[in-house]
């Protein structure tokens, strides 16, 4: 008796199954990196970039309200910069392997269909976890320094590391959903620019008009932002007192489970809809 090609192919079920092929992913995604080292090196360039930018450049013209170091108060938003943008590096992998056939020769293996999208942000979170390490180390060539202990740090780590997975998954849908890598690059920075730019990354928000301080106050990137610099004891100025301003760990992490409970759903359904 032979098998039919449907029983051939279909995935083997379990949940050891589903962990141990989304490892395999991840790992499959991760041994890009040093095959093409420009997609670390332009990634690190950038967020340096940023770094030099601000501190050198414009941190002499932005007074902190408190008098506090600016560059303290610059890194924690560097780095929530950083990870946001996960958002961006998941949908350009995601569109590329679609592009490439790549995706279409995972659903026709005998793996767990959840290994595709599990594989990739895992490894995203991996990727930004390795930039993270840089971004630290030329934070301390700067000035940034961490002012509470080691539980704090660790905890401000994860703080990052859960948002950037919570962004990954925004980017599988995003990536699953345009034609072209092009496209995916473009509309992943046309929505986030503004995104980090409109938040206390950069300024406090009490330097922006009236309208657009609530905005920015309950942005994510501002609760991740304001948690990573209460957490490290960096410089923390509010426009006023609010949730926000007195719970941004708890808000970073309301944000992080509506991110998820709204973007892993639409990629999951995005990728079983797809017509191969």
């Amino acid at each position: 008796m032979t098998a039919t090609p449907h029983a051939a192919t279909s995935p083997t079920g379990g949940i050891r199954q589903a962990v141990s092929d989304g490892l395999i992913i991840t790992w499959r995604n991760l041994k890009r990196i040093p095959r093409i080292p420009e997609l670390a090196i332009f990634a690190i360039v950038q967020s340096i970039m940023f770094v030099l930018l601000f501190a050198f450049v414009f941190g002499g013209a932005i007074p902190l309200p408190d008098g506090g170091s600016y560059r303290e108060f610059l890194m924690p938003g560097i780095f929530a910069q950083t990870v946001t943008f996960a958002a961006a590096t998941t949908a350009v992998g995601m569109t590329d392997d679609l592009n490439k056939g790549i995706i279409d020769r995972f659903r026709s293996l005998p793996m767990a269909r959840s290994a595709v999208l599990s594989g990739r942000t895992l490894s995203d979170v991996v990727y930004n976890g390795g930039i993270l390490v840089v971004l630290m180390l030329s934070g301390l060539a700067v000035g940034w320094r961490v002012h509470t202990g080691p539980v704090e740090f660790v905890g401000a780590v994860a703080l990052l590391l859960l948002f950037t997975y919570a962004m990954s998954w925004i980017g599988v849908w995003v990536g699953l959903s345009v034609p072209s890598v092009e496209v995916a690059n473009q509309v992943g920075f046309t929505v986030l620019f503004p995104l980090t730019f409109l938040s206390n990354i950069f300024v406090p928000t009490q330097t922006l008009p009236w309208w657009l301080r609530p905005v920015a106050e309950w942005n994510p990137v501002s609760a991740l932002t304001a948690a990573t610099r209460q957490l490290w004891g960096n410089p923390n100025p509010f426009a006023a007192a609010g949730f926000p301003a007195e719970h941004p760990i708890l808000l970073t992490l309301i944000w992080v489970a509506v991110l998820i409970a709204i973007f892993a759903p639409l990629g999951v359904r995005r990728y079983q809809s797809m017509s191969r």
